[in-house]
């Protein structure tokens, strides 16, 4: 039988784990990316002696990457090292209030104690909350590819759909839970993790709370970009052909079925079936035929998904540590009912945001000269608008981001700059195709798409999937990477020969 062919486009880790396991599954695969380097958004970016991960800092779920290894016999600890992080997160309030984060439940318990009495019967009724939804999940978002809640229903029962806590967004559960503004904003913004607005988003996404203090954050020693360099390897053992520097122009296409891809350089590359890891609407928009059931498509995902947040990235190498920061940071607004209105409703980047410091020096010492600090600083930023688009001033939104954290105690930080390097909404789509520069593909909101992502098969042409945050289970590192898996067991499902019944 004549090995079929499979064309995997873009190197992110959506794109990367689904060419792992098409190989695994017999499939002869390229795949093309038109930047020079693998990983998509997980990127790495060194000056001056600091190395920065320009991309994903955190890595939850590492079974994730363990399960891609192990479905084409390799081991995860052959390739990289994998380490806890404790304390996960330091957070910082605007009134001086300072909270660790960590999976030591009794130190848990007395970091909470700071802001409420008696935390102890609430954080473990949320915790059980929380991992009972994660345990749910595992059962089928984490299983299956869902396109949506039909697909939901026919892996669970109806009492687990209302275990899902089905009419609750993430914060009417958290203020049902603990009734304390410090606790509802920190476990809140978990939902973060996917790009996602906490007074919109459905309760289920709680479990990011269990999925990190329940299973741990972790770091890959030398840098996440690691992740990215282990699944190169593996791919070169496997044999995929990995073409860098080459822009796919179109997909090739006969009657309603994707046949492969020609590249800018007016290449045809055959194929049975094509993966994107482009995300879903700009695939279309850019590489698809202009036709009307193109346009159709197109428009009506636009009204059910949009893009999560974009970010304003500033890579800073410093000339001294700041000994009150731990490996990951937060300082938090002083109104976040305000802070995501501004960013997901009004369309604009926050008066008083939300901002994320990265210090893998803290947990690394080859990320930074000695004495020194590499801080990745990343502020969620509302996405690029499609229409209209109104230039914002990112010097000045830098100048705002670094008068709060030296009002909120790090003083010194401007003079103490001593490498620079800045990411924009504009650059991240230029980079890598977002929709308008969405860092974390489709924003869930319980209204408009109950928590879904777009369907990973499309509904426009046959033989064409689609991997990465756009698509399901969603955003993150063992999201994105659990796309790749669960959309070649698709295709395994969908392209596989039915064989009939005597």
């Amino acid at each position: 039988m004549k090995q079929k062919k499979a064309i995997v486009v873009g190197a992110g880790l959506g794109g990367m784990s689904a060419a792992i396991r098409l190989t695994a599954d017999g499939y002869q695969v390229k795949l093309i990316e038109k930047n020079s380097n693998l990983g998509g958004k997980l990127n790495r970016r060194e000056g001056k002696g600091f190395t920065f991960d320009t991309g994903p800092s955190i890595l939850t779920m590492p079974w994730v990457l363990e399960q891609l290894f192990e479905s084409v016999h390799r081991r995860l600890e052959d390739y990289i090292t994998v380490e806890r992080v404790e304390p996960q997160w330091r957070t910082f309030f605007e009134d001086g209030t300072q909270l660790d984060v960590t999976s030591d439940l009794p130190n848990m318990l007395e970091e909470m104690a700071k802001v409420t009495d008696k935390p102890n019967r609430k954080f473990t009724d949320f915790l059980s909350y929380s991992q009972e939804m994660y345990e749910l999940c595992m059962k089928s978002f984490y299983k299956y590819s869902i396109q949506d809640l039909k697909d939901l229903k026919s892996h669970h029962k109806l009492k687990e759909l209302f275990q899902m806590d089905p009419m609750s967004t993430v914060a009417r559960s958290t203020h049902k839970h603990f009734d304390n503004k410090y606790l509802e904003q920190l476990f809140n913004f978990f939902v973060m993790y996917v790009g996602s607005n906490p007074y919109s988003s459905p309760a289920i996404l709680n479990q990011l709370v269990y999925v990190q203090l329940g299973l741990g954050i972790h770091y890959v020693k030398g840098g996440m970009y690691q992740i990215a360099e282990a699944m190169g390897r593996l791919m070169e053992e496997l044999r995929v052909d990995v073409q860098l520097n080459t822009p796919v122009q179109q997909l090739v296409v006969e009657g309603d079925r994707v046949v492969g891809v020609e590249t800018e350089d007016g290449t045809v590359h055959e194929a049975d079936v094509v993966v994107s890891n482009l995300e879903v609407i700009p695939a279309y928009r850019r590489l698809a035929p202009n036709s009307s059931k193109v346009k159709k498509e197109t428009k009506s995902l636009e009204k059910k998904f949009d893009p999560t947040v974009s970010g304003l990235v500033l890579l800073l190498g410093t000339d001294k540590k700041f000994e009150n920061l731990k490996h990951h940071n937060f300082f938090f607004s002083e109104d976040p009912e305000k802070e995501f209105k501004q960013i997901f409703d009004q369309g604009k980047p926050a008066d008083d945001p939300t901002i994320y410091i990265g210090i893998s020096s803290r947990s690394d010492d080859s990320q930074a000269p000695a004495g020194k600090d590499n801080l990745f600083v990343l502020t969620h930023v509302p996405p690029l608008a499609n229409k209209k688009r109104k230039p914002i001033d990112w010097d000045q939104y830098r100048e705002k981001v670094l008068d709060k954290l030296e009002r909120m105690g790090m003083t010194g930080l401007r003079d103490s700059i001593e490498f620079e390097y800045r990411f924009t909404p504009e650059d991240l789509e230029s980079l890598y195709g977002p929709n308008g520069g969405s860092i974390y593909g489709i924003a869930a909101d319980r209204k408009n798409n109950g928590g879904f992502k777009i369907p990973s098969k499309s509904q426009v042409y046959e033989g064409l999937y689609f991997v990465g945050g756009s698509t399901h289970p969603g955003g993150g590192v063992p999201m994105v990477t659990l796309s790749g898996q669960l959309t070649a067991d698709l295709i395994k499902e969908k392209e596989s020969p039915k064989v009939k019944q005597a």
